[in-house]
């Protein structure tokens, strides 16, 4: 919990620049009313930085090891704790505020900016070792969680002290000030990750770029604004080291592309034909040359083995099309393969499927190797995809529409895919049934 302001007490170390201590008025460049502007602004800044760094270890844990909802319970959890930790630390540095929140944004910008793909490594290259090595990435994340945590803890309570420096107010004003700008900051962060870092940069590049945003900022506030507070040492530390924070996270962006590829080698193997993130998520196909079988993987897991996925895709289709099955609904199944199924049966005359993902129906389509395992039938006049959520499609079909529904969508442990278990979702299934119709 983060205390209000209260002054320093007696014989608590100066600012590293000069004869005045924490209670007298910081020497501004600017006006206090424009000072006190910018400070609100770096709280809004660093805090959607923070919100970004907490998302991404939410959704590469959730990639990567699985079970979005422990994953992100872990973070959060986790997190929330540091941040407490962090606050509590930060009381001693209150004296070095201008110093102190200095290094700590270099040092937030390294670990937030860098943890994505510290935490990819790690499971690339040693998540198939076994042993304690298979836990590796589980345990880098509640690494990284409870160092991000820390760190952003300790923001506050600096920002307030900063905050004080520059025009002193009642302490209530200034926590509503604070904590506005550090809120709607977050609100801006939560949003920009889902809606503009993932999908236009992909998660390793929009990590380092929100490390680089959050350095450039942490450094422009303290050496712009406070530098009369710090000692011609400090700021030379202060921009050595954030020079050095900014190298290091350009140098990882401009790797980022060579980085990635050497990883997917390293899970998938030297096999590694497509690789794309089609916005809903990341599609790898692999083999299909000189006779090597096609597998295909969806967010890092094995969803089609070329050498054995007939006998699956038979096993799933052939006993609902026992009886009549005209008109057929597949749910999921983006690879064509139930499809292939289903219309190597007479008497189909529609193939609806219903698939989440249309960039993964459109590389089915087109794809070579992925076309032929389907044997084209994306090409059939009888099929045809259909996009969207599956429950809001279904509301929105009349009664009794299909003779047959092949349900071919991923376990319930991927947590996007749980409600199309449950009680309500079947009951939408049924509706649209005819009344001798089925499901597999």
């Amino acid at each position: 919990m983060i205390e209000p302001h209260a002054p320093a007490p007696p014989g608590s170390p100066p600012s590293w620049g000069g004869p005045c201590g924490p209670e007298a008025p910081a020497r501004l460049p600017v006006r206090p009313a424009v000072g006190r502007f910018l400070v609100l602004a770096g709280v809004f800044v660093c805090a959607a930085c923070g919100l970004v760094y907490e998302l991404e270890l939410v959704a590469l844990a959730s990639y990567l090891i699985g079970d979005s909802v422990t994953q992100a319970s872990v973070v959060l959890s986790v997190m929330v704790f540091a941040m407490g930790l962090g606050s509590l630390a930060a009381k001693r540095l209150r004296g070095l505020a201008a110093a102190g929140f200095g290094a700590l944004e270099a040092a937030l910008a390294l670990v937030g900016g860098s943890s994505a793909m510290l935490l990819y490594a790690v499971f690339a290259w040693t998540g198939g070792w076994g042993g304690l090595w298979a836990d590796g990435p589980r345990i880098l994340l509640v690494a990284f969680s409870l160092a991000i945590g820390v760190l952003i803890g300790a923001e506050v309570p600096l920002l307030m002290e900063l905050i004080q420096r520059v025009r002193r107010q009642d302490p209530g004003g200034a926590v509503a000030d604070l904590f506005a700008a550090d809120y709607v900051g977050a609100l801006v962060g939560g949003l920009a990750f889902p809606f503009v870092l993932l999908p236009f940069l992909g998660q390793l590049t929009g990590a380092l770029l929100t490390g680089t945003v959050n350095a450039v900022v942490g450094a422009a506030l303290v050496l712009g604004l406070f530098r009369r507070d710090l000692t011609r040492r400090a700021r030379w530390l202060l921009l050595t080291a954030n020079a050095v924070v900014l190298a290091l996270l350009a140098t990882a962006t401009v790797l980022a592309d060579d980085f990635e590829r050497a990883a997917r080698h390293a899970v998938y193997g030297q096999d590694v034909r497509v690789a794309v993130r089609t916005g809903v998520q990341e599609v790898v196909l692999t083999g299909d040359a000189d006779g090597r079988p096609l597998d295909l993987f969806l967010d890092g897991r094995l969803r089609v083995r070329g050498s054995d996925e007939r006998s699956y895709h038979e096993a799933l289709v052939r006993p609902a099309m026992g009886g009549p099955h005209a008109r057929v609904l597949i749910l999921g199944g983006g690879d064509g393969l139930a499809a292939r199924e289903v219309l190597r049966h007479p008497g189909v005359r529609r193939v609806d499927v219903l698939e989440a993902d249309p960039g993964l129906a459109r590389l089915a389509r087109h794809d070579p190797g992925l076309s032929t395992l389907n044997e084209h039938a994306y090409g059939d006049a009888r099929v045809r995809v259909l996009s969207g959520d599956a429950f809001h499609r279904l509301r929105a079909t009349p009664s009794a529409t299909y003779d047959v529904v092949i349900s071919d969508l991923p376990d319930p442990g991927v947590t996007a895919s749980t409600k199309l278990y449950s009680q309500e979702f079947y009951g939408l299934l049924g509706r649209v049934l005819a009344p001798d119709g089925r499901l597999a």
